[in-house]
């Protein structure tokens, strides 16, 4: 292959074709976040974290530095809150440069039968998973239609694909997160500018872990009987794992993966089709 086909190709062969990008991921402290920030932070990528518990960012944070020589940012923030969104941004963006790639992964998924749901935990759910998606690509929308270049990828779930009973809000914030990803990848789409949505099946992560807990605690049922019930849900017998996740997240954002955009792509193990 010719060295000017080698460069058309967007750095596929490359290793480490992010260097000189600065990705932001929300939620990054745990779980897909954190698997998310391994893999980007692995293609040469700096990083910013943005999540709640400070202890858990240092902690990737240091991981980061000592296991990839990344340059890192983070910032406790409340990713419902414009101010919180706002100051973050603008921190992250003094210490690592213009943001190229976004990664929306903060997220809640708590279930309830829907004639006992509430407004307030309605909205919660409205307020993390769409409002705070919103919020942050605000942040770096215009920025990169200006620039001519960025990476969108918000996390989703295969709910945002089909209905699943009991988990009514969570449902439909994935829907409209789904839609969100479709319209905005069609505004940015001759801007090099590509918006694509992940959507993972149940996966290994405290918010499963979390769910398993609620419906032992609701219905008596051993923990291991509903981790089994729940992975069988799945053809591949399993759940996903985070990395498994990432990888995906960061295919997506590499340059050479401008002709993909407005997609919802599922790592489910069959289980969505």
């Amino acid at each position: 292959m010719s060295d000017s086909n080698s460069k058309n190709l967007g750095g596929l062969f490359d290793s480490q074709p992010l260097a000189g990008q600065h990705a932001l991921i929300t939620g990054g402290s745990r779980g897909i976040g954190a698997a998310t920030s391994n893999a980007l932070a692995a293609l040469g990528a700096s990083i910013t974290l943005l999540a709640r518990d400070v202890g858990k960012l240092k902690l990737q944070s240091d991981h980061l530095q000592a296991e990839y020589d990344a340059k890192v940012f983070y910032a406790s923030t409340d990713i419902t809150s414009e101010e919180d969104i706002a100051d973050s941004f603008t921190q992250c963006v003094k210490a690592n440069g213009a943001i190229d790639i976004l990664v929306n992964n903060a997220g809640i998924g708590k279930s309830a039968p829907f004639h006992r749901m509430d407004l307030d935990f309605w909205q919660a759910t409205m307020d993390l998973n769409l409002t705070g998606t919103f919020l942050c690509t605000k942040q770096v929308f215009e920025a990169m239609r200006e620039r001519g270049y960025g990476r969108i990828v918000n996390i989703a779930s295969t709910v945002g694909l089909r209905g699943y009973p009991y988990i009514t809000a969570y449902t439909a914030s994935k829907h409209a997160v789904v839609g969100l990803t479709r319209s905005l990848a069609l505004e940015v789409v001759k801007k090099g500018v590509t918006v694509n949505a992940v959507c993972p099946g149940y996966t290994e992560t405290d918010l499963v872990a979390e769910a398993i807990d609620n419906i032992v605690d609701a219905s008596g049922r051993d923990g291991g009987d509903v981790k089994s019930e729940i992975e069988n849900m799945s053809p591949m017998g399993r759940m996903v794992t985070p990395e498994e996740v990432a990888e995906s997240v960061a295919w997506l954002c590499l340059p050479s993966s401008a002709s993909i955009t407005g997609q919802s792509i599922v790592v489910a193990g069959g289980s969505v089709m």
